[in-house]
């Protein structure tokens, strides 16, 4: 049995997108702008795969700490540690609030 260890592994339904969601990703996803302090929660699309977060990190909240080329470094806790992801704007969806 061969042991498959990877950034991707147990991610087939994770990551599965409806039928409606399908197809390319529309400009306006990559151009997305996020200020300081704005909450925001990580959905990866597997569409896209640079700077795809953490299969643990999908779904969870945090909050945009600043800018890092064209990602943003959002801070979020993780099992009571703080910690500090960098996410390309694709990978994240504001939170109403």
């Amino acid at each position: 049995m061969v042991q498959r260890i990877g950034t991707r592994r147990k991610t087939r339904a994770l990551y599965r997108k409806t039928v409606k969601t399908r197809g390319k990703i529309s400009l306006s996803r990559f151009f997305r702008t996020f200020a300081e302090g704005e909450s925001v929660r990580m959905v990866g699309d597997s569409a896209y795969q640079k700077a795809l977060p953490w299969f643990r990190f999908h779904g969870k909240v945090g909050t945009i700490m600043g800018k890092q080329g064209r990602c943003y470094r959002v801070s979020m806790s993780d099992r009571g540690k703080a910690k500090i992801v960098i996410v390309h704007p694709i990978h994240l969806q504001r939170i109403q609030g």
